[in-house]
Protein backbone atom coordinates (compact mmCIF):
# COMPACT_ATOMS: atom_id res chain seq x y z
CA UNK A 1 0.00 0.00 0.00
CA UNK A 2 0.87 3.56 -0.83
CA UNK A 3 1.68 5.85 1.69
CA UNK A 4 -0.57 7.87 -0.18
CA UNK A 5 -3.14 5.19 0.06
CA UNK A 6 -2.63 5.17 3.92
CA UNK A 7 -2.98 8.46 4.97
CA UNK A 8 -6.44 8.17 2.74
CA UNK A 9 -7.21 5.10 4.45
CA UNK A 10 -6.31 6.65 8.18
CA UNK A 11 -8.40 10.10 7.21
CA UNK A 12 -11.35 8.12 6.06
CA UNK A 13 -11.20 6.39 9.38
CA UNK A 14 -11.10 9.20 11.99
CA UNK A 15 -13.73 10.98 9.75
CA UNK A 16 -16.05 8.19 9.66
CA UNK A 17 -15.42 7.86 13.44
CA UNK A 18 -15.86 11.00 13.96
CA UNK A 19 -18.45 12.45 11.48
CA UNK A 20 -20.64 9.14 11.01
CA UNK A 21 -19.84 7.17 7.76
CA UNK A 22 -23.07 8.60 5.86
CA UNK A 23 -22.15 12.06 6.78
CA UNK A 24 -18.84 12.12 5.54
CA UNK A 25 -18.10 13.30 2.10
CA UNK A 26 -15.35 11.45 -0.25
CA UNK A 27 -14.39 15.36 -1.15
CA UNK A 28 -13.91 15.72 2.43
CA UNK A 29 -11.75 13.14 2.94
CA UNK A 30 -9.73 14.02 -0.16
CA UNK A 31 -8.88 17.29 0.93
CA UNK A 32 -7.84 16.31 4.35
CA UNK A 33 -5.86 13.54 3.09
CA UNK A 34 -4.29 16.21 0.89
CA UNK A 35 -5.18 13.86 -2.50
CA UNK A 36 -7.90 14.70 -5.05
CA UNK A 37 -10.80 13.08 -5.02
CA UNK A 38 -10.08 11.03 -8.01
CA UNK A 39 -7.37 9.12 -6.67
CA UNK A 40 -9.69 8.12 -3.91
CA UNK A 41 -12.27 6.26 -6.30
CA UNK A 42 -9.12 5.15 -8.22
CA UNK A 43 -7.57 3.44 -5.33
CA UNK A 44 -10.80 2.51 -3.76
CA UNK A 45 -13.63 2.78 -6.44
CA UNK A 46 -16.31 4.08 -3.70
CA UNK A 47 -17.10 5.44 -0.34
CA UNK A 48 -18.19 2.19 0.21
CA UNK A 49 -14.64 0.88 -1.22
CA UNK A 50 -13.20 3.01 1.32
CA UNK A 51 -14.96 1.39 3.97
CA UNK A 52 -14.17 -2.21 3.07
CA UNK A 53 -10.84 -1.25 2.90
CA UNK A 54 -10.65 -0.40 6.36
CA UNK A 55 -13.23 -3.16 7.64
CA UNK A 56 -10.99 -5.52 6.04
CA UNK A 57 -7.84 -3.79 8.17
CA UNK A 58 -9.72 -4.13 11.31
CA UNK A 59 -11.03 -7.67 10.84
CA UNK A 60 -7.24 -8.60 10.28
CA UNK A 61 -6.22 -7.05 13.61
CA UNK A 62 -9.70 -8.72 15.37
CA UNK A 63 -8.23 -12.12 13.47
CA UNK A 64 -4.79 -11.50 15.31
CA UNK A 65 -6.44 -11.12 18.74
CA UNK A 66 -8.51 -14.38 18.30
CA UNK A 67 -5.42 -16.40 17.14
CA UNK A 68 -3.47 -15.06 20.40
CA UNK A 69 -6.58 -16.41 22.31
CA UNK A 70 -6.74 -19.89 20.38
CA UNK A 71 -2.83 -19.93 22.25
CA UNK A 72 -4.66 -20.40 25.63
CA UNK A 73 -4.69 -23.81 26.68
CA UNK A 74 -6.25 -22.77 29.95
CA UNK A 75 -10.12 -21.50 29.78
CA UNK A 76 -9.73 -19.25 32.84
CA UNK A 77 -6.41 -17.51 31.21
CA UNK A 78 -8.17 -17.19 28.06
CA UNK A 79 -11.42 -15.95 29.87
CA UNK A 80 -9.23 -13.63 31.34
CA UNK A 81 -7.48 -12.28 27.87
CA UNK A 82 -11.33 -11.88 26.57
CA UNK A 83 -12.49 -9.88 29.77
CA UNK A 84 -9.45 -7.21 29.98
CA UNK A 85 -9.54 -6.71 25.94
CA UNK A 86 -12.08 -3.85 26.06
CA UNK A 87 -10.22 -2.42 28.87
CA UNK A 88 -6.31 -2.14 27.21
CA UNK A 89 -6.74 -1.55 23.62
CA UNK A 90 -3.97 1.13 21.84
CA UNK A 91 -4.95 4.53 21.56
CA UNK A 92 -4.38 3.37 17.51
CA UNK A 93 -7.19 1.57 18.00
CA UNK A 94 -9.68 4.01 19.22
CA UNK A 95 -10.89 5.24 15.60
CA UNK A 96 -11.51 1.99 14.37
CA UNK A 97 -13.33 0.46 17.29
CA UNK A 98 -15.09 3.41 17.47
CA UNK A 99 -16.18 3.44 13.91
CA UNK A 100 -17.17 -0.42 14.37
CA UNK A 101 -20.09 0.91 17.16
CA UNK A 102 -21.09 3.58 15.15
CA UNK A 103 -21.99 1.56 12.04
CA UNK A 104 -24.16 -0.85 14.42
CA UNK A 105 -26.61 1.54 13.95
CA UNK A 106 -25.18 3.24 10.64
CA UNK A 107 -25.95 0.78 8.13
CA UNK A 108 -28.88 -1.58 7.27
CA UNK A 109 -26.96 -4.59 7.60
CA UNK A 110 -24.66 -4.76 10.08
CA UNK A 111 -21.49 -7.47 10.25
CA UNK A 112 -21.82 -9.42 13.61
CA UNK A 113 -19.02 -11.93 13.00
CA UNK A 114 -16.82 -9.90 15.46
CA UNK A 115 -18.72 -10.84 17.97
CA UNK A 116 -19.85 -14.03 16.98
CA UNK A 117 -16.21 -15.22 16.74
CA UNK A 118 -16.21 -14.08 20.67
CA UNK A 119 -19.21 -15.37 21.10
CA UNK A 120 -18.03 -18.80 20.03
CA UNK A 121 -14.84 -18.94 22.42
CA UNK A 122 -17.02 -17.60 24.98
CA UNK A 123 -19.50 -20.70 25.01
CA UNK A 124 -16.20 -23.29 24.74
CA UNK A 125 -14.76 -21.48 27.45
CA UNK A 126 -17.94 -21.94 30.12
CA UNK A 127 -18.55 -25.04 28.43
CA UNK A 128 -15.56 -25.86 30.09
CA UNK A 129 -15.99 -24.23 33.48
CA UNK A 130 -18.76 -26.50 33.76
CA UNK A 131 -21.17 -23.94 33.87
CA UNK A 132 -24.94 -24.67 33.99
CA UNK A 133 -25.99 -22.75 30.79
CA UNK A 134 -22.93 -21.80 28.43
CA UNK A 135 -24.97 -20.38 25.36
CA UNK A 136 -27.09 -18.17 28.04
CA UNK A 137 -23.67 -16.96 29.75
CA UNK A 138 -21.46 -16.50 26.88
CA UNK A 139 -24.72 -14.33 25.63
CA UNK A 140 -24.45 -12.39 28.76
CA UNK A 141 -20.86 -11.77 28.67
CA UNK A 142 -21.07 -10.37 25.11
CA UNK A 143 -23.67 -8.17 26.00
CA UNK A 144 -21.25 -6.82 28.71
CA UNK A 145 -18.86 -6.71 26.75
CA UNK A 146 -19.99 -4.57 24.08
CA UNK A 147 -21.65 -2.13 26.94
CA UNK A 148 -17.91 -1.85 28.45
CA UNK A 149 -16.54 -0.95 25.09
CA UNK A 150 -19.22 1.76 24.21
CA UNK A 151 -18.57 2.91 27.84
CA UNK A 152 -14.69 3.21 26.98
CA UNK A 153 -15.53 4.64 23.49
CA UNK A 154 -18.09 7.46 24.50
CA UNK A 155 -17.02 8.38 27.64
CA UNK A 156 -13.52 6.39 28.90
CA UNK A 157 -14.83 5.84 32.67
CA UNK A 158 -12.12 6.71 35.46
CA UNK A 159 -13.26 3.74 37.28
CA UNK A 160 -12.22 1.32 34.55
CA UNK A 161 -9.84 -0.68 36.05
CA UNK A 162 -12.62 -1.65 38.98
CA UNK A 163 -15.07 -2.53 36.78
CA UNK A 164 -12.39 -4.73 35.25
CA UNK A 165 -11.56 -6.18 38.78
CA UNK A 166 -15.48 -6.63 39.30
CA UNK A 167 -15.45 -9.14 36.21
CA UNK A 168 -12.38 -10.45 36.52
CA UNK A 169 -13.82 -11.53 40.53
CA UNK A 170 -17.27 -12.13 39.23
CA UNK A 171 -15.70 -14.76 36.68
CA UNK A 172 -12.51 -15.96 39.33
CA UNK A 173 -9.97 -15.38 36.67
Amino acid sequence: MTEKQERILTVALELFAQQGYAATATSRIAREAGVSEGLIFRHFESKEGLLKAILEYGNKEVNTFNSRLSTYTDPRARLRAILEAPFYFEPQQYHFWRLIYSLKWQMETYDNSMSTTIKEALLEIFEQLAYPDPNAEAELLVAIIDGTMMAMLLRQPENARDMLAVLVQKYGV
